[in-house]
């Protein structure tokens, strides 16, 4: 792998570069790192795909932000970071897959330059423009982000109350949240991430997505049981919203697809071959 690093308006951001063929950019979510993509699944650079991955501002090994709040985290300051990442890796056009924030970030980027973007694969999307001033939900994020300050990994686990989800599910949780969050430089940008993103809008509704018609497009979405921090009413919704886009759910009882690299890499693989780059 071809280690980078890109910068832009102060930030550094740090990723990887690696395979030959169609190119796939990976975008993970808030508090993960460019490994919680695919989840370290080669597939896609063995199946003759060019993946380029990087860690989003504040997070993993990329440096934070020069000033916090949406200035430093919004949606649209991670749409250019995402412009400044294809520029330094000579890409006019890839296909872009992200999990959550990096859906997010890939669907603003996509409605500002569409020629740019060769497929889209939105991967458990949060986003409702509906809910996203509710302070309930809003309170939520602060709490994680006050536990991360105070008390650093732990806090930010013990804050996220594993303890209400599925017993099935409690262990997998923590150990994984555990993992994500000792990947980061500075927890520090992690907390300022979590205060500042969850109040950003990547859009101003969802019939804004009309917008992306012909460009081919399929939403990962998970069943609520597993991961209730991404509804399925959600996912569902996108890919009404995104003209022709197909929804892939993981069947009742079994593990979210979002977490299985090798089957997300395989979808991410279906969408690549219907695109011309």
């Amino acid at each position: 792998m071809s280690e980078f690093s890109v910068e832009r308006d102060g930030v550094v951001l740090r990723g990887g570069d690696e395979g030959e063929g169609t190119p796939v950019v990976l975008l993970h979510g808030l508090t993960a790192t460019r490994r919680y993509v695919v989840m370290g699944s080669k597939t896609l650079e063995r199946g003759g795909h060019r993946v380029v991955a990087y860690d989003a501002r504040g997070h993993g090994r990329s440096s934070p932000a020069p000033v916090p709040g949406l200035e430093g985290y919004g949606y649209d300051v991670l749409a250019r970071d995402l412009g400044a990442v294809l520029d330094a890796a000579g890409l006019e056009r890839a296909v872009l897959a992200g999990a959550s924030m990096g859906a997010h970030t890939l669907l603003r980027f996509a409605l500002d330059a569409p020629e740019r973007v060769a497929g889209l694969v939105v991967v458990t999307p949060a986003y409702d423009p509906v809910a996203q001033d509710d302070p309930k939900r809003l309170a939520y994020w602060d709490r994680l982000a006050q536990g991360l300050r105070e008390g650093g990994i732990e806090g930010f686990v013990e804050a996220n109350r594993v303890e209400r989800m599925p017993a099935a599910w409690q262990e997998t949780i923590r150990t994984v949240l555990r993992q994500r969050l000792a990947q980061h430089d500075s927890l520090a940008a992690v907390a300022d991430a979590l205060d500042a993103v969850p109040r950003s809008r990547p859009f101003d509704t969802l019939h804004d997505l009309a917008e992306l018609e012909g460009i081919p497009a399929v939403v990962v979405a998970s069943r609520d049981e597993a991961d209730p921090g991404h509804p399925l009413e959600i996912g569902e919704a996108y890919a009404a919203a995104i003209p022709g886009a197909r929804l892939l759910v993981e069947e009742e009882g079994k593990s979210p697809l979002a977490w299985q690299g090798g089957q997300l890499s395989r979808a991410i693989a279906e969408l690549a071959a219907q695109t011309a780059v």
